[in-house]
C-alpha cells in the first residue's frame, strides 16, 4: 500500500466491518466463525446495488482475504 496514514486507515475500517459483520451475526443468534464473517463479507461485496466508498470495499477484501488464508 505505501504510507502509514493509508496503512493505518485501511486497517481501521477492517476493524470497523468485522465488528459490524459480528455484532450482526451476534444479534441474529449466529457464531461468528471466520470463514462464516468472510463469506457475510463476500456475499455483501458482491451487491453491487450497495454504495461504499473506495476503502470500505478495499477492506472487505482485505479482511476475506485474511480470514480465508486463516482457514487454509
Amino acid at each position: 500500500m505505501g504510507s502509514k496514514a493509508k496503512d493505518e486507515e485501511l486497517y481501521q475500517e477492517m476493524c470497523r466491518v468485522v465488528g459490524k459483520v459480528v455484532l450482526e451475526m451476534r444479534d441474529l443468534g449466529q457464531e461468528p466463525k471466520h470463514i462464516v464473517i468472510a463469506g457475510v463479507l463476500r456475499a455483501s461485496l458482491a451487491n453491487k446495488n450497495i454504495k461504499r466508498s473506495g476503502i470500505t470495499e478495499e477492506a472487505m477484501s482485505a479482511v476475506i482475504d485474511a480470514l480465508t488464508r486463516k482457514g487454509q
